[in-house]
């Protein structure tokens, strides 16, 4: 046990290696390229869910104080969705693409295949430790990798379980988990594995890409941010705040998707705080500390940090209440706010927003753009044109118009960062891409040489030879460009 009192997550560096082997071995031999294999295992990740749905309520419970609710619906029901969606899809994911044939490749087949990528380490985040973790497990068994996942250790009790429940319920070579704190997962993935799915903030994301780079492993990074929520004066202000209110203080704010900070105009400012304040008294009640739906920061150091930025920026206008024995900050509303603030200045993974005010939609395009590219931004109006210059004159892994969050749960959509905010992306047939390589092949017999021998060198007929050949290559080029098709001509 730790100083706070929670469970210790230790690793040792030869017991990571011989995981790592056992994985290779098993993927070397085939163990996971069948169809019917790849469907038991998805089939398994949803009996441990349904047959444990107690256990991870009681451990996200025990790590973050989140509500039963919101642990089922944000967490597991989430991460089944994704597993039956695969298993319902994967014998139409698996089969060859055919591509459109040219002059040149009339009788050939041209065709790519997804073959899996090997062995990938897959390490989750505190925010929502299980679906961080198993979402894009989902797509790794489906593209028929095998996998090594390492859960946040912030989250001590739900890393707990995933070590002991995996091994009841997938393949004991091919899928394992590793207990390692934050500092040495660079040099676990130093060890060299296929590729690297990391979900966080951007520094300790860095520090991975930084580690997989000495290997030349692939990653995928879903990086944090100051994710954007322009309120445009013409809206449904209650909506408005409803929404926001939701997505930013669900899970007490520990969130990679939710809005970061809003930016509104000037004389909607007290309007849309007012109406805020009144969602968080509706969901909350008078006192959030009393509330069973509302949680507590996963460790001191969060708490610690985000109370820091809380104190140091603009004017407490709703909340503000702190009780560090209880890792509690209450719903936090911030007004008179400036960029220059600790708040505006870091990401926040905590119960704090901060509301901004602009004269105009343009100056809120010019602030937004100032910024790195954020995992999402958000827009609330009722004008289309308002939303459709948000969406094209802003760059962000995501958009959602007059919602939150829930663009980042569709298991139709891809999610996933741009520039700072990450690279890659997964969710659905978007994961089993993610862990396959999508390989070009072209099949072609022996026959016809009399059509092809022209391509060869040949001392006589120089200018006639070479006359062919420009127009044969041509032929072959004319055919770039064009869709891929699901069966061949």
């Amino acid at each position: 046990m730790d100083s706070l009192g929670e469970p210790c997550l230790k690793i040792y560096p030869l017991e990571c290696v011989d995981l790592l082997r056992r994985a290779r071995v098993a993927f070397q031999v085939g163990r996971t390229l069948k169809e019917g294999f790849r469907l038991a295992q998805l089939e398994a990740v949803v009996q441990m869910l349904e047959e444990h749905e107690c256990d991870f309520v009681d451990a996200l419970g025990r790590d973050l104080h989140k509500p039963k609710f919101e642990t089922v619906v944000s967490e597991l029901i989430l991460v089944k969705n994704e597993a039956l969606y695969a298993n319902n899809n994967l014998k139409k994911w698996m089969q060859p693409q055919y591509v459109e044939r040219n002059l040149s490749t009339t009788l050939d087949e041209c065709l790519m295949v997804s073959e899996p990528l090997g062995v990938v380490f897959i390490m989750g985040n505190w925010c929502s430790p299980v679906q961080t973790c198993l979402v894009p497990l989902v797509g790794a068994i489906a593209a028929g990798n095998c996998a090594i996942l390492s859960p946040s250790e912030c989250t001590a009790h739900t890393a707990e379980l995933l070590h002991r429940l995996i091994p009841f319920y997938l393949d004991n070579e091919c899928f394992h988990v590793i207990l390692a704190a934050a500092n040495d997962l660079p040099e676990v993935v130093e060890l060299k594995f296929d590729h690297v799915f990391f979900t966080g903030n951007r520094k300790e994301g860095s520090k991975i890409a930084l580690a997989a780079a000495c290997t030349l492993t692939p990653v995928t990074l879903i990086l944090g941010g100051k994710n954007p929520c322009y309120v445009d004066q013409h809206c449904d202000i209650a909506t408005a705040a409803q929404r926001i209110a939701w997505a930013r203080f669900h899970n007490a704010g520990q969130s990679l998707a939710a809005p970061d900070y809003i930016l509104c105009h000037a004389d909607i400012q007290a309007r849309l705080v007012q109406a805020l304040k009144c969602c968080l008294n509706q969901f909350y009640g008078s006192d959030p500390r009393e509330s069973r739906s509302y949680g507590r920061m996963v460790n001191l150091e969060i708490f610690n940090r985000t109370r820091s930025m809380l104190w140091r920026s603009g004017k407490v206008a709703v909340g503000g209440q702190v009780i560090e024995a209880e890792k509690y900050i209450a719903p936090t509303i911030l007004t008179e706010v400036v960029e220059s603030d600790p708040i505006m200045q870091q990401d926040v993974f905590g119960p704090v927003v901060p509301v901004l005010t602009v004269n105009n939609m343009d100056e809120a395009i010019v602030f937004i753009n100032k910024q790195e590219k954020p995992l999402c931004v958000y827009a609330f109006s009722k004008n289309n044109e308002v939303i459709s210059r948000l969406m094209s004159e802003t760059s962000s892994g995501s958009f959602c118009s007059n919602d939150s969050v829930l663009q980042s749960l569709m298991v139709a959509l891809p999610f996933g960062g741009v520039g700072a905010s990450g690279m890659g992306s997964y969710h659905g047939r978007y994961s089993f891409d993610t862990f396959s390589h999508r390989k070009s092949c072209l099949l072609r017999g022996t026959r016809f040489e009399c059509v092809t021998y022209l391509r060869y060198p040949i001392c006589s007929f120089r200018s006639f030879v070479d006359f062919l050949l420009i127009a044969f290559f041509r032929g072959c080029i004319s055919g770039c460009g064009k869709q891929i098709v699901t069966q061949p001509e």
